[in-house]
């Protein structure tokens, strides 16, 4: 059945058992194991809704996994060596991962970044001793990504030790999720459809790649945001972070996915601030885009289908931006609630969309001739 079973009245505390987790001699060992959640009414339709991995449970987020997994990797093959330089480009998520891989295993962490970063997040980083360094003008091709990835080039030509984890193209992104996967089959057994967000494409091709070995039937969505390239629509200005990309990761597992939905910044607001008032389990612009997508299958899908999605990170460094009513009303994201279905494209080229919309045929953008000449700016 799509929705928990309850063998009976809860324990009280005085009867429960208590299986108290090891104490831990590294931060790192504060990564993983996290809850799954049921995510029902009222967010969802009476008897329906879908399981949520809380990833926001680890100490910065899901990309704590990879960073650790990445740094770790790469101290083993020796391409990092002991005290070297850590530096990378992030919207936020993956610097807390870096700085607490850095302060695991000894190594200092430059987060390359944009204005766009939540000043929360800048303050968090400093606080973990990560060196914060800001561009100021967005690539006119590649946006800020591509400006970011060009610094991220300057500040490695000027530390020749240092290294790159260069998460949009590294396999040890995608290999870091393999234990979420294994996690989520122990939590639920039976998954029949996963939803992810894509961003580098770590998370989505490294848990949909492990489910879909021990499950060959399981549906694979993928939830992108309006103004991204990864799925064949062109790039435009982009509110929401996390998710989307004006450039086109490697790790991004085009085979793996069913459909594609792109949901627009408003949407994902209307969302998690719902599942925030209703459920208290909540996040920003991933975690509203990809429940928006779970919900609307909760509804559409037979009862008995069990619908899985991963929320990468909590509430915290939205209060300034989603959960803040000054900053939604500057941006108009407020006031605008979701329509019951997605609007339907049978092409990502068919048209530029700009509200939550949904493809079945999900094909690579680089395989196709006219962007052949973009390859270079991608990778």
């Amino acid at each position: 059945m799509n929705h928990p079973e309850h063998a009976g009245p809860p324990l009280s505390p005085v009867q429960s058992p208590v299986a108290a987790k090891q104490p831990l001699r590294t931060p790192a060992g504060l990564v993983g194991d996290t809850p799954a959640l049921w995510i029902g009414e009222p967010f969802t339709a009476s008897g329906r809704g879908f399981w949520a991995k809380l990833e926001g449970h680890n100490p910065g987020g899901i990309k704590d996994r990879a960073a650790l997994h990445m740094v770790r990797a790469a101290r083993d093959r020796g391409r990092l060596v002991p005290g070297a330089r850590i530096i990378e480009s992030t919207s936020g998520t993956l610097g807390l991962g870096l700085a607490l891989a850095g302060a695991t295993y000894g190594h200092p962490v430059t987060v390359v970044t944009d204005p766009g970063m939540e000043p929360l997040m800048t303050g968090l980083l400093t606080a973990y001793g990560a060196q914060v360094d800001l561009v100021t003008t967005p690539h006119p091709e590649g946006g800020w990504q591509e400006a970011r990835r060009q610094r991220v080039e300057e500040l490695l030509a000027a530390h020749p030790d240092a290294w790159c984890p260069n998460q949009y193209s590294n396999p040890d992104n995608v290999a870091a999720y393999a234990p979420l996967a294994h996690e989520l089959l122990a939590q639920l057994g039976r998954i029949d459809t996963l939803v992810v967000s894509v961003g580098t494409g770590g998370h989505s091709a490294g848990i949909g790649s492990v489910l879909r070995r021990r499950l060959p039937h399981l549906r694979i969505v993928g939830v992108d945001t309006t103004g991204s390239t990864i799925f064949g629509q062109p790039a435009a200005s982009r509110l929401m972070r996390g998710l989307g990309s004006s450039i086109y990761p490697r790790n991004v597992a085009y085979d793996l996915f069913d459909e594609v939905h792109w949901v627009a910044a408003p949407e994902a607001v209307w969302a998690a601030r719902h599942l925030a008032r209703h459920h208290y389990a909540t996040g920003g612009w991933s975690v509203g885009a990809v429940a928006l997508v779970a919900r609307w299958l909760a509804r559409a899908l037979p009862p008995r289908n069990r619908i899985v999605t991963v929320f990468p990170d909590g509430p915290q460094r939205y209060v300034g931006t989603v959960f803040d009513d000054a900053y939604c009303r500057r941006h108009d994201l407020i006031g605008h609630l979701p329509a019951d279905e997605p609007d339907e494209i049978s092409d990502s080229r068919e048209r530029v969309i700009t509200r939550w919309t949904r493809c079945t045929r999900v094909v690579d953008p680089l395989d196709r001739p006219e962007l052949h000449g973009l390859v270079g700016v991608a990778r």
